[in-house]
C-alpha cells in the first residue's frame, strides 16, 4: 500500500477511482493526493478491516472516528484502532462494517478523524465498488 501511495504523491497524479478486487480477502481501495483508504473483508473468518495510510504519521489518540457527509450522513467512532509501526497507517477491524459501508456507498465525503488530524476522501464513484465489496463471498469449495 505504501508503495502505491508514495508513487501517487511523488507523481502528482490525479485521484484514482474506487477499485474493488475479489479475493480472499476482498479489497476495496481508493487513493487521493494525500492518502490511501483500503478495506478488506475475509468471508471465511468473517472479519473486515479499514486502513488509512498517510504520508505523515497519525497522532496518537484514544478515539478514531469516521464522519460521512451527504444524503445519508453519519458519524461513527471506536477506541479499537491500531497503528502501523511507522505510524503512517491506522487500522480498525471488526466482524461487521454495515455503517462504514453505508457511509461510503450513500454519501459524498468520508473523513477520518484521529486527534486533531483529519483525512477526507471524495466518495464520487464509490457506490458501485462498495456494492461489489458487499457481495464478497468465498469461491465454491474454498
Amino acid at each position: 500500500m505504501r508503495g502505491a501511495l508514495t508513487f501517487l504523491l511523488l507523481s502528482g497524479g490525479t485521484a484514482q477511482a474506487w477499485d474493488y478486487t475479489h479475493g480472499l480477502p476482498c479489497l476495496l481501495q481508493h487513493q487521493n493526493m494525500q492518502a490511501e483508504i483500503a478495506l478488506t473483508y475475509d468471508p471465511r473468518v468473517p472479519v473486515y478491516s479499514i486502513t488509512i495510510t498517510r504520508s505523515a504519521p497519525w497522532p496518537q489518540a484514544d478515539i478514531f472516528a469516521m464522519q460521512f457527509s451527504g444524503p445519508a450522513a453519519l458519524s461513527i467512532s471506536t477506541d479499537r484502532h491500531s497503528y502501523s509501526l511507522d505510524g503512517l497507517s491506522v487500522t480498525v477491524t471488526d466482524s461487521g462494517f454495515g455503517n462504514v459501508l453505508d457511509g461510503l456507498q450513500f454519501n459524498d465525503t468520508a473523513t477520518a478523524i484521529l486527534g486533531g488530524t483529519t483525512q477526507s476522501f471524495d466518495l464520487a464513484g464509490a457506490a458501485d465498488a462498495v456494492e461489489a465489496f458487499r457481495l464478497c463471498q468465498p469461491e465454491a469449495g474454498v
